[in-house]
């Protein structure tokens, strides 16, 4: 068997030569025409002081003759070999090339690596190469949270230095991101467009919701009664009104959000679920039946409200929604209640729920069951009972043998069946 290291570097290709074990022929390998761009950047970092020095000339050579093509190929690369050692040296010289011409820090700012943007975000704004409105307008357009932070914080810099920009300050209103929308909300109020901030109290975001809310308080609003406006046209309510309702309203609001559980819109129902729970009102009765709704996003939030009730609810009843027969979305939430009443009636229904037709149910049940166990406290689970042997008997395939003897010894349960001898 013979190893790429070993190979004889006579006649290897050039590639192989500068992954050679041998910093010689390594070093050897870079005076080849065209070395391998990719290779020679991270011989660059090499422990060998003569290979990292070769490697320094050859990159150096290339980014004079194609700095632009160079710098959009290897700049992911580079960054990444900055956290080495000796990796410094690359991306100090990146940065000095990009100094000496910014212009090239645009194919860097639409590169597909986020580090590249980010790089290139950080660098742009420290050359304070572009205005406000071109500022706002990347930071709506980024998709990865860090480099539109850099962006976002940029922006905003020059609209406290330079004045209110209500172009600009639009581009962040309608940015994706909610932390982009959230400082958007908050420029408001130097533009002058603090009434504005109203309609933004129903956003996707939380985030943006309480920037929206404290926007109002300043402008002399009030935000409670905006949000309850919102929800007296039912045709008209949306999911977010219901939850920036929910996030301003008082306990004796409770009537309101229990009127939505009816609404015919799944969305609003579970937003109506959620909003309850925040209120601290969970009604078992009331909450009880949405179990069985057909919308899977209130059968999860009525999962959620009543976990922490789990103890008080029929643990038959909710053993009848984990049947085959019953659809996923209400075997899923019913099984996350049981398994919050923990004990035997948790492990029960992660045994049931072991033979679901649904491959992920599966899944979760099984990581359940295994959850139990732990080398430093025994499971939480009663001793000497029969029931517990016969439900660990189904699940003995999820532990090793050493861990189910030692769950059966913890809980003074006996060992399954032994083998029936066949002789």
């Amino acid at each position: 068997m013979h190893y790429w290291y070993s190979v004889s570097p006579l006649g290897a290709p050039p590639a192989v030569r500068l992954c050679h074990a041998d910093g010689r022929t390594r070093e050897a390998a870079l005076r080849a025409p065209r070395p391998l761009p990719e290779l020679v950047a991270i011989r660059c970092a090499d422990w060998v002081p003569a290979v990292r020095e070769q490697a320094r000339q050859v990159l150096a050579a290339a980014l004079a003759q194609d700095p632009a093509g160079l710098l959009r190929r290897l700049t992911p690369l580079v960054l990444r070999l900055g956290r080495r050692e000796q990796g410094a040296w690359a991306l100090e010289r990146f940065e000095a090339v990009l100094d000496d011409a910014p212009a090239l820090l645009g194919g860097l700012r639409t590169s597909q690596d986020p580090p590249t943007r980010r790089f290139a975000a950080r660098l742009t704004v420290g050359a304070g190469l572009l205005d406000v409105r071109e500022l706002a307008a990347l930071a709506a357009a980024e998709t990865d949270p860090p480099t539109s932070g850099v962006w976002t914080d940029a922006a905003l810099a020059a609209l406290a230095a330079d004045g209110p920009d209500g172009e600009a300050i639009d581009s962040l209103l309608g940015a994706h991101g909610p932390m982009v929308r959230s400082a958007g909300v908050t420029a408001l109020r130097g533009a002058g467009r603090a009434a504005e901030a109203a309609g933004h109290l129903a956003d996707r975001s939380g985030m943006v919701r309480a920037c929206a809310r404290w926007l109002v308080r300043q402008a002399g609003g009030d935000p409670y009664a905006l949000s309850r406006a919102a929800l007296a046209g039912p045709a008209r309510v949306s999911p977010y009104a219901v939850t920036a309702f929910a996030e301003c309203a008082r306990r004796e609001d409770a009537p309101v959000l229990r009127a939505l559980l009816e609404h015919p819109a799944g969305q609003v129902r579970a937003a109506a679920v959620g909003g309850l729970r925040l209120l601290d009102t969970t009604d078992l009765e009331l909450l009880r039946p949405l179990l069985d709704d057909p919308s899977p996003a209130v059968a999860r939030e009525a999962a959620r409200s009543l976990s922490g009730s789990a103890a008080r609810l029929s643990a038959d009843w909710l053993m009848a929604r984990i049947a085959p027969e019953r659809p996923p979305h209400t075997r899923r939430a019913a099984y996350r209640v049981l398994f919050a009443r923990g004990g035997i009636a948790g492990l029960r229904a992660s045994v049931q729920v072991l033979t679901d037709p649904d491959p992920a149910l599966r899944t979760i049940a099984a990581q359940r069951i295994q959850s139990m166990w732990s080398p430093y406290r025994p499971p939480d689970l009663p001793s000497g009972d029969p029931e517990i042997g016969a439900l660990l008997d189904r699940c003995t395939h999820l532990f090793s043998d050493h861990v189910m003897r030692r769950m059966r010894s913890r809980l003074a349960v006996p060992s399954g069946p032994a083998p029936v001898d066949g002789s």
